[in-house]
């Protein structure tokens, strides 16, 4: 079973993703997309992602906006897992 990182181990690899923030016990971003359909389009390119790392974030749909929230279930906290997906998911995001 994967440990949680402690709250100075979090801050100290927030640098590394600087638009996400933790959010309880997740690591948390948001986008807004010009549509729907490109907010659907960015969920499915961060499906393929998670899929390939085994590791996937929870998901909030709201018309143009996509919320992703990223825990490790079995650590029931924030790992490393979290972060390396973070910057893979920030190398296909759109910025905003």
């Amino acid at each position: 079973m994967m440990e949680g990182l402690s709250e100075e181990e979090i801050e100290a690899r927030l640098g590394q993703i600087p638009a996400w923030r933790v959010f309880d016990t997740t690591l948390q971003r948001q986008w807004k997309f010009p549509s729907f359909f490109e907010g659907i389009r960015f969920v499915n390119r961060v499906a393929e992602l998670a899929d390939a790392a085994d590791h996937h974030p929870d998901i909030d749909i709201r018309y143009t906006r996509i919320t992703l929230r990223l825990w490790t279930h079995t650590a029931n906290g924030i790992t490393q897992k979290d972060f390396d997906l973070a910057k893979q998911i920030d190398r296909v995001a759109p910025a905003n």
